[in-house]
């Protein structure tokens, strides 16, 4: 138990990052079981060390950082330890790598059930489906996903601003006014490139080449969060990669799921499959018709992230591909999209359509709402594409 409270102390004093206000306040911390899920690479670890920093701070013993792939745990039950923590004074036990650990699920109920005077938040993967997968957490378990930044938290990480995020309904009421007033302070059409290139995850924060180390952690979400959640042979890898790459090559596009099976010599089901894992991993994202969901086939399959483009083909981004990811990844969080109609890109929350362009020419169409990249301050059903990077 000394040595775990001497690597969190450790942890507090040398792990940084810029808190996530956002989630943080947004989490009702007097939930006894809270999860936090998230992406390979967006800061999880960060995200539970910052909540120990900011609600206890250093050498306070009452709350606790742990990592259940120590080999600590291969001979030592969670459930034990949580008995020590709790009669040695703890109240708060912070636990990463959740998956890593047999039976947690199980486990955790039993905490949960028996040691009430003791909180737990925990972090997994995205692809970890928390309630419908483990049902020992049903009616207990607070779920909340970390996602990478967005532009607004990009911009005031780089700027020193505090800029606030705003609802879509609020930008679609009154957007000229918002973006007028950010605008005043900054030049936020300055950012958006390098935002798209390496502002989503945190790491870019790192004096480390971005690049490798994003092509890195995206083969972990591969190897890790879908092979070992999913419980799939590692035989089946070279598969997973190749379409994975056939995939983000094209994207955005509508698979050809009969192409891709024969491509990586394996059934229509199976490609659909790993579709959806590499969408629950965050590495992509599918967009179907308005009520259309898996396992049909998607209308159109997109990376998750603008940044996740650049590794698999520096050279060729496709720039038309950035932005419609970017508005993607931005809205997908509080609403919900599906395919456009009526020339429209993308319908968001059934009834708004928009089309996402780098600049207007001729006339518009006033049943489209307009996200244009070479807009500043927009007016009227023309917004300015970096403002829905303010969503979150």
């Amino acid at each position: 138990m000394e040595a775990f409270y001497r690597t969190h102390n450790y942890l507090l004093e040398h792990t940084t990052s810029p808190v996530r206000r956002q989630l943080m306040d947004e989490i009702d911390w007097n939930d006894r079981l809270i999860g936090i899920k998230g992406s390979r690479g967006v800061g999880k670890t960060t995200f539970l060390l910052e909540y120990a920093r900011e609600f206890f701070g250093k050498e306070n013993r009452e709350c606790l950082y742990i990592n259940l792939n120590h080999f600590y745990f291969t001979e030592r039950s969670l459930i034990d330890f949580v008995a020590e923590f709790r009669a040695k004074g703890g109240k708060v036990l912070l636990i990463d790598q959740v998956f890593k650990y047999p039976e947690w699920s199980r486990e955790l109920r039993y905490c949960y059930d028996n040691y009430p005077d003791v909180r737990i938040v925990f972090s997994g993967s995205s692809v970890m489906r928390l309630k419908e997968e483990n049902p020992d957490l049903s009616g207990c378990v607070k779920s909340y996903n970390l996602r990478g930044f967005s532009f607004r938290e990009y911009i005031n990480l780089m700027v020193g601003t505090s800029f606030p995020s705003f609802t879509l309904d609020e930008l679609l009421n009154d957007h000229t006014k918002i973006a007028e007033s950010i605008c005043s302070e900054i030049k936020p059409m300055a950012f958006l490139h390098d935002y798209m290139h390496h502002g989503y995850y945190p790491f870019f924060l790192e004096k480390r080449n971005f690049s490798e180390n994003l092509l890195k952690t995206m083969n972990m979400m591969l190897e890790v969060d879908v092979l070992y959640i999913k419980q799939i042979e590692q035989s089946y890898l070279p598969k997973l990669r190749k379409l994975l790459y056939l995939l983000a090559i094209s994207a955005p596009c509508a698979p050809n799921v009969s192409q891709l099976s024969k491509d990586i010599e394996t059934s229509r089901a199976t490609v659909m499959n790993y579709i959806k894992y590499l969408t629950d991993a965050r590495l992509m994202n599918i967009l179907y018709p308005e009520g259309d969901s898996f396992p049909k086939k998607p209308a159109k399959v997109y990376m998750n992230d603008t940044n996740l483009m650049y590794p698999i083909r520096p050279m060729a981004v496709n720039h038309q591909a950035l932005r419609e990811t970017f508005f993607y990844n931005a809205l997908h969080k509080d609403n919900k999209l599906n395919i456009g109609m009526k020339n429209a890109h993308f319908l968001v929350e059934r009834k708004h359509q928009f089309r996402i362009e780098e600049s207007l020419k001729g006339k518009t169409n006033p049943d489209i709402y307009y996200a244009v990249e070479k807009v500043e301050v927009g007016a009227d059903n023309i917004f300015p594409l970096w403002l829905f990077g303010f969503l979150y």
